[in-house]
């Protein structure tokens, strides 16, 4: 697709074509969406549709995972003009942190940390990747932000949670969807694509 080209019709996920498939092989995630952030129009209806569900929640911060999710997340804090905390890979941050070990989608064992000085009790976050596979690593940020009190909160709770371009139909995918208020942009006739890598 065309990075400058906008159908006349824009339905819900019209942008996922805009995403590059794998050529390098299983170690690497199946899609890359970069081109879809190089598309301005793209980028934009993407976020409009992940914010959509979020409409008039008391959300007060947005995070987003290292790395990719710090493309989305901050983009949705400044739309919402909340702040942005990073949760990062082990080892990047110079101050007091908290860690969380999780095993990505890859199967790899990793740490993640955030700072103990951001997050407060009762702050109501948004948490944002660009992708939930697995849900390993969603999960470990969730259990970082409520191990500091933060809420990524339940629904029919207080209405924040989890935003991702897609949220396969994994066991992790479903545990998350039945915890917490989630949003993502695949339309329900092509998730079983997404599900099986298509």
């Amino acid at each position: 697709m065309d990075l400058c080209h906008v159908p006349a019709t824009r339905e819900k996920g019209w942008y996922l074509p805009l995403m590059a498939p794998n050529v390098k092989g299983p170690n690497y995630a199946w899609l890359d969406p970069s081109r879809l952030y190089c598309h301005p129009q793209g980028l934009q209806d993407c976020l409009n549709d992940l914010l959509q569900p979020f409409q008039g929640d008391a959300i007060d911060m947005v995070s987003g995972i290292d790395a990719m999710g710090f493309i989305l997340g901050a983009a949705a804090a400044a739309t919402l003009q909340k702040g942005f905390l990073p949760i990062r890979k082990a080892g990047h941050l110079c101050v007091q942190t908290l860690a969380q070990p999780y095993t990505d989608y890859s199967g790899r064992e990793k740490v993640m940390e955030v700072r103990t000085d951001a997050i407060t009790p009762g702050l109501r976050i948004l948490l944002v990747d660009q992708w939930v596979e697995t849900g390993g690593t969603m999960r470990a940020a969730i259990q970082l932000i409520e191990r500091l009190g933060g809420v990524v909160a339940a629904p029919h709770c207080v209405p924040t949670g989890v935003a991702a371009i897609c949220i396969e139909n994994s066991e992790g995918g479903r545990w998350l969807q039945e915890h917490y208020k989630c949003s993502h942009c695949v339309p329900p006739h092509l998730q079983p694509h997404f599900d099986r890598h298509q």
